[in-house]
C-alpha cells in the first residue's frame, strides 16, 4: 500500500512498495518517490545481517529526508534478507543485487539518468567495489567502509584503543589496585604491535597475510579507478572506521585517496559505527544532502 508524506512545507512524497527479479529470488523494497524527482536517484545498499530499514530505522529516515528534497530512493533487502527469497549472499557477491535494485529504481522513475549508491560497513564495500561495472552509477556516499584483515586491524587497535586507554585514570586506578594484570596488559599489546609489524613488512615484500586479500585488492582497484564523486563518512568511535583507515594509509595505490578533487571527507569524532543517535542520523542526512546538491544539482557529471 502506498503511502504519502510530508515533512517540510514542500511537496509531499510517496513510498511504494516494489519487488523485482535477482537469480530467481524475489527481492522486496521500497522507493520513496518526490512530486517532482530530480534526475538522480539514490540506491541505498543494505549490508548484513541487516534489513531495508537499517539499525536505528536510519535507512528509512534518510530516504525520507532525501525525497522530500526531490531525490528519488530505493532501500531493499538483498536475496536470503528481510523479506526477500532465496539463499542468503555476502557482501563479495552481492553485485547482481545491486544492478537488480538499480534496474528497479529506474523502472519506478523513468527520468533517471544517474544513480548515486549509499551503504554502510560491507554494504559500503560492497557499493564500491560494483561500481566500476554498473554504467549508470555516477556517484558513492561510503560510511565506515569494512576492510577488515589481521595487519590493519591489529594497527587499527593499537592507535585507537590502546592509545586512549593509557590516557584514562579508571585504567591506572585498576593498574595500581591490582585490577589489571600488567604482564597480560603488556603481552598483549607487545604480541598486538609485532603482529602488526610483521603484517606491514610481510605486505611491502608481497608475501601477503595469511588472511585472504580478495576483496581489498577489489576495494583498491575499484578506489583508483573509480572517476565519480565520491563521499566518505567516517566515525570517530569505531574500529571498522579506524582499520579503513589504516588499509588506505598501507595501500601504495591509494595514497593520494583523500587529496583527489572529487573526493570528500566528513570525520565525525563523536559517531559510532552506525550512528545510533538522532543528532548523528540527522547529521549524517544533511551531510548527505549536501553533498548530492552540490555534485549533481544544475546538471553537473
Amino acid at each position: 500500500m502506498d503511502k504519502r508524506f510530508s515533512l517540510s512545507d514542500g511537496e509531499s512524497f510517496l513510498e511504494i512498495a516494489v519487488h523485482f527479479e535477482c537469480g530467481g529470488a524475489r527481492l522486496q523494497g521500497v522507493v520513496a518517490v518526490p512530486a517532482r524527482s530530480r534526475e538522480t536517484g539514490v540506491v541505498v545498499v543494505v549490508g548484513g545481517p541487516q534489513y531495508r530499514a537499517g539499525s536505528h530505522r536510519q535507512f528509512v529516515l534518510l530516504a525520507r529526508r532525501l525525497a522530500d528534497a526531490g531525490w528519488p530512493v530505493l532501500r531493499f533487502d538483498t536475496r536470503g534478507m528481510g523479506d526477500s527469497s532465496g539463499d542468503l549472499v555476502d557482501f563479495e557477491s552481492s553485485g547482481p543485487d545491486i544492478a537488480a535494485a538499480i534496474a528497479a529504481l529506474r523502472k519506478a522513475q523513468p527520468n533517471l539518468e544517474r544513480v548515486v549508491l549509499w551503504g554502510l560497513c560491507d554494504a559500503a564495500s560492497a557499493a564500491l567495489m560494483e561500481a566500476g561495472a554498473l554504467p549508470s552509477v555516477a556517484g558513492l556516499v561510503l560510511l565506515n567502509p569494512w576492510s577488515r584483515h589481521a595487519g590493519t586491524l591489529e594497527r587499527a587497535q593499537l592507535k585507537t584503543y590502546y592509545a586512549r586507554r593509557v590516557f584514562e585514570p579508571e585504567f591506572w586506578r585498576k593498574l595500581w589496585s591490582g585490577g589489571v594484570h600488567w604482564q597480560s596488559a603488556v603481552g598483549e599489546f607487545a604480541g598486538k604491535a609485532f603482529r602488526a609489524v610483521k603484517a606491514r613488512v610481510s605486505a611491502s615484500f608481497g608475501a601477503g597475510p595469511t588472511a585472504p586479500l580478495g576483496f581489498r585488492q577489489r576495494m583498491a582497484g575499484a578506489l583508483t579507478e573509480f572517476d565519480g564523486p565520491m563521499l566518505f563518512i567516517l566515525s570517530g568511535r569505531d574500529l571498522v572506521s579506524a582499520e579503513f583507515l589504516e588499509f588506505s594509509a598501507s595501500h601504495a595505490a591509494l595514497s593520494g585517496l583523500w587529496s583527489r578533487e572529487r573526493v570528500k571527507r566528513l570525520d565525525m569524532p563523536a559517531a559510532d559505527h552506525t550512528f545510533s543517535s538522532r543528532e548523528l542520523r540527522a547529521a549524517v542526512e544533511e551531510a548527505t544532502l549536501g553533498w548530492l546538491n552540490a555534485e549533481f544539482s544544475g546538471g553537473r557529471l
